[in-house]
């Protein structure tokens, strides 16, 4: 019979990430464990043989899954399973395979272990897609824009400060991530109840050979961090934290896929379309946003899974309770592959995306007469005008205008009725003047280069070396 599929691991994540939450990482990295253990362990004065610690060394790739599926039914239990397993391959170390460890030293050491390598995997593609927004703010960073409040005309912004905001999201994401990387602790050798009383009874009682064992430990690991006190568990708040921070990158990625199917619909910018793709079955003519609406899709499940992650480190039990067990299995591992997944769409998107400037300024040109009422106002207060005759006569005409293009499809005529009215002392000069959209924009372009300059370029130039043109040319399925 046919076994379900996962799409993530079908259709969406890398295999750098599939690799990394992949059993046969988990199991080497729980038999790595076991080997620094006992080589410590006999650095620091443990009735441990060279040939033992050779044994373990020699055998931590060959992984016989068959033996470990056969004590997995015997057993009930994972760990005990792989204990076995390995110990029939490296039978002179057996007797000192998980001297003094636990189930939660191999699990939650491993968990760690796998959170950091997936985020230091994510750190690549989110600086590519950092170092992607800001080529085409930097483009795009002069090119006046109708900006949108409550997706009704406000005033005019550029397309390249419009790109900041989502910039700046995502280095909001960047820093979060940066700071979990610098946090992140090694679980370490706590024992069964975090007491560490195994540590103590094998050392004789000794605490500085158990810290410099966690230590060595931690270091052959990449950790400099490790936790100073756990239960038996490392704190699941961990966990949430960690969740927290993907959903937080899927929140970016998910107002960006929504400002870019609003654009799309108003075609003014558009993600690739390729050449031979279809984007309806019945309707040839059309041009869906199918990479925009994948990254919104995989983005909500990854906000709402933050919440499971949440609700296991609310409620375990004193020390620890097992009913976070299946819930972490599926939450951690998921979360990290569809965030991965996002940011590949996201890289591929930036790689190729569409803006259409003439369709851009056809818009502006609609609104423009609407949006320079206030100009209007001051250049005739200039003159001497007063400020609260010449509103109401701008809101008369406004009104006008704003009835003979809806109710009667006529063009937007405001600026002839201005020019018309006696009472509003405005030549046809200085409106041209106001109309001249590169004058409306505020400071965007400043704000835009200031902003790349002080805060895009140094986190580009600490992390020049992730940058890769590659990253976004993966092959991206429907």
């Amino acid at each position: 019979m046919e076994k379900y599929k996962n799409p993530l691991v079908e259709r969406y994540s890398s295999k750098e990430m599939l690799y990394n939450f992949s059993p046969k990482k988990k199991f080497i990295t729980w038999r790595k464990l076991w080997f620094y253990l006992a080589k410590i362990q006999k650095e620091l004065g443990l009735n441990i043989t060279e040939e033992q610690i050779y044994d373990l060394k020699n055998h931590l790739y060959d992984i016989d899954w068959n033996r470990v599926s056969f004590y997995e039914k015997k057993f009930r239990h994972d760990v005990m399973a792989h204990l076995y397993a390995f110990g029939d391959k490296a039978t002179i170390a057996r007797p000192i395979i998980h001297l003094g460890a636990t189930s939660a030293f191999l699990g939650d050491n491993t968990d760690i272990i796998l959170i950091r390598d997936g985020l230091e995997i994510l750190l690549k593609k989110l600086v590519n897609v950092i170092f992607r927004l800001r080529n085409f703010t930097l483009e795009y960073h002069n090119i006046p824009t109708l900006a949108f409040t409550h997706y009704q005309p406000a005033q005019l912004t550029t397309v390249g400060k419009r790109s900041a905001l989502w910039l700046q999201s995502v280095i909001l994401d960047l820093e979060e991530l940066e700071f979990r990387l610098k946090n992140i602790s090694f679980r370490g050798l706590k024992g069964t109840v975090g007491s560490a009383d195994s540590f103590k009874e094998l050392f004789d009682g000794d605490l500085q050979k158990v810290k410099n064992l966690e230590k060595k430990l931690s270091n052959k690991f990449r950790f400099k961090n490790i936790f100073p006190i756990t239960g038996q568990t490392y704190d699941r708040k961990v966990d949430a934290q960690i969740l927290n921070l993907l959903s937080n990158i899927s929140q970016s990625s998910h107002k960006f896929s929504n400002d870019l199917r609003l654009l799309q619909n108003l075609k003014e910018m558009e993600e690739p379309f390729e050449k031979e793709q279809i984007g309806s079955s019945a309707m040839a003519y059309k041009r869906n946003p199918i990479r925009s609406e994948r990254m919104a899709s995989l983005a909500k499940y990854v906000i709402s899974l933050s919440n499971s992650s949440a609700l296991v480190a609310a409620t375990q039990w004193l020390e620890r309770t097992l009913d976070d067990s299946a819930n972490r299995r599926l939450v951690i591992g998921q979360s990290f592959l569809a965030v991965d997944a996002i940011l590949i769409i996201w890289n591929n998107i930036l790689e190729n995306i569409i803006v259409y400037p003439k369709i851009i300024d056809k818009h502006i040109k609609e609104e423009l007469p609407f949006l320079i009422t206030e100009h209007i106002i001051i250049e005739c207060v200039k003159k001497g005008s007063d400020r609260q005759e010449i509103h109401e006569r701008i809101r008369i005409h406004s009104m006008e205008t704003h009835d003979k293009i809806k109710l009667e499809g006529m063009e937007n005529d405001f600026i002839k009725r201005i020019l018309h009215d006696k009472k509003i002392p405005i030549h046809e000069k200085e409106m041209n003047q106001i109309l001249n959209s590169k004058n409306l924009t505020g400071f965007s372009s400043d704000q835009t280069l200031e902003f790349i300059e002080t805060i895009v370029s140094p986190i580009l130039n600490r992390f020049h070396h992730f940058i890769d043109s590659d990253i976004s040319n993966m092959d991206i399925k429907i």
